[in-house]
């Protein structure tokens, strides 16, 4: 996270988050004309909240400044007070200075011995949630997976298994029409074989259709994927067809349900519990509000021997010297930017560019270059140090602050990160994200108090409050990693209130669909 020198006027009107920055950030909508601290001029025109006003004349082709780092070049000159924007910012050359490990200064320990209640499983990891999962090797086998649970909900198989917190079909839209031995085979394989040990599940019905590339028997490999014995599987094609496979089914998850009924909450260490953190529907208080607040308290978990995950490295991008400053060896660094020549590579063979963001509702809220919206997303991060890099869904086999490669699409990314053991996510938006991710509870954070009264049925946090009542983001990270704990132990976020999670399961399809 960067160090932000901010200046806030005395009505409220409007932030400098940087000293060297020459925009300033407009707090509550502006009109043209209006005077606003800091500037000798009127307003040139109106400005809307979140959104950027030159505090100096740019000229044409000058670096523009914000969070003292460049976000993009002036296309026109931009006089001062004037709206700064797509019509007069875009991305220009970027050339970073990675200087590996440069700005690796570990964190002091917290040594209180915080707990939270949570299900130890058999191979040490520990679950926030007690689920059993569907698990299906193939679109195919979808359909079944959801009768299946379905069938098991009319029955009341759960009632007599009260520890159990339900049933999940983990149904997606690939398996087959790929080639077995590629890129996307290896990542479709690891995101399956991520979900299938989970911690938050107590037990697992693997099915396939039978004839498909991912196969059940190589998901299976003739080992146990779980220590607990908790895994069935079958193919509808071997079962005999819908109806008998169905009935199976359901035989195989009373037998799961009796094993996952005997886990029980107890207390565990809070290094037990790792954050996949994710920002969603981005606006111009992203990176004043949420996103700092979540990487303060990422920071107060890695100090307590925790994990977090920050992932959509095409959402780092050109903030990605940030990270790597802060590797803990060259090595590490390294890793995170052969991931990013890997997206340059990948962006530019199908015909597309690392700048196709922001989206049109990031840009509505504000932010106008992917440069800008990356180093809003990196403070999600902390300070921390960074621990690995790790491929989409590759279990994560170290504590503290970490990097999982993936796509910029929420529920693509954080599909990855619960594949690679994140047993909480946290998401903040600043437009009003509406999602969930079971078998993993998901933590929703407001960026602004107008959307979270707007939107406080899905919204679990408020971090608005750090620009609206002068809130410090130590205290609001403070609040959130209390939130955490509680999360952790059972208490239900809003996403799992409203039921969300049944579509959000998106592995990353890579490679052509044959």
């Amino acid at each position: 996270m960067r160090e932000m020198q901010t200046s806030m006027d005395d009505k409220g009107y409007v932030i400098q988050l940087h000293a060297a920055d020459n925009v300033m950030i407009a707090l509550r909508d502006l009109g043209a004309g209006q005077r606003v601290a800091g500037l000798d001029t009127k307003l040139v025109s109106g400005v809307q909240r979140g959104h950027k006003i030159a505090v100096e004349h740019i000229k044409s082709g000058q670096n523009v400044i914000r969070y003292g780092q460049i976000i993009g070049q002036a296309k026109s000159d931009i006089a001062l007070g004037e709206h700064v924007h797509t019509h007069n910012l875009g991305m220009g050359a970027h050339q970073q200075d990675y200087a590996h490990a440069t700005a690796n200064r570990p964190l002091e320990p917290i040594t209180e011995g915080r707990s939270f209640r949570g299900f130890k499983r058999a191979d040490g990891k520990v679950g926030t949630r007690n689920y059993i999962g569907i698990l299906t090797s193939v679109n195919c086998s979808g359909s079944v997976a959801r009768f299946i649970a379905e069938a098991a909900e009319k029955d009341g198989l759960l009632n007599a298994f009260p520890n159990v917190d339900g049933i999940v079909p983990i149904v997606h839209g690939t398996g087959c029409g790929m080639s077995g031995k590629d890129e996307g085979y290896a990542t479709l394989f690891r995101t399956l074989a991520g979900y299938a040990q989970h911690p938050n599940f107590g037990g697992i019905l693997l099915i396939g259709l039978g004839c498909e590339v991912m196969q059940v028997s190589d998901l299976v490999g003739g080992r146990p994927i779980r220590a607990d014995g908790a895994l069935r599987y079958m193919t509808i094609q071997n079962e005999g067809g819908t109806r008998r496979t169905i009935e199976r089914g359901l035989e195989e998850l009373r037998g799961i349900a009796e094993l996952a009924n005997g886990a029980e909450r107890s207390l565990q260490p809070i290094s037990e519990i790792t954050v996949g953190m994710q920002c969603g529907g981005s606006d111009g208080y992203s990176g004043i509000t949420a996103n700092p607040a979540l990487g303060y308290a990422s920071d107060l978990l890695v100090r307590s021997g925790g994990t977090t995950i920050l992932s959509e490295t095409s959402e780092i991008y050109g903030a990605e010297h940030l990270l790597t400053r802060r590797a803990e060896t060259e090595d590490v660094g390294r890793k995170l930017i052969e991931r990013i020549l890997w997206w340059e590579d990948y962006t530019a063979r199908n015909a597309g560019e690392m700048d196709n963001n922001p989206s049109p509702g990031n840009k509505r809220g504000g932010l106008t270059t992917i440069l800008e919206k990356s180093l809003g997303a990196v403070a999600k991060g902390g300070t921390a140090p960074l621990t690995d890099v790790y491929l989409f869904g590759q279990i994560i086999d170290k504590k503290g602050f970490v990097f999982m490669d993936s796509p910029g699409f929420d529920p693509c990314s954080v599909t990855g990160q619960v594949a690679s053991g994140a047993n909480l996510i946290v998401f903040t938006t600043g437009r009003g994200s509406v999602s969930g991710y079971q078998p993993t509870p998901c933590i929703k954070l407001a960026t602004n108090s107008e959307m979270f009264a707007r939107m406080a049925d899905d919204m679990d946090l408020n971090c608005g409050d750090i620009v609206t009542n002068g809130v410090s983001i130590e205290a609001k990270g403070q609040e959130l990693f209390e939130i955490l704990i509680r999360v952790a132990s059972g208490e239900k976020t809003k996403s799992e209130e409203l039921g969300f999670g049944g579509v959000e399961f998106v592995p990353w399809q890579i490679g052509a669909v044959m």
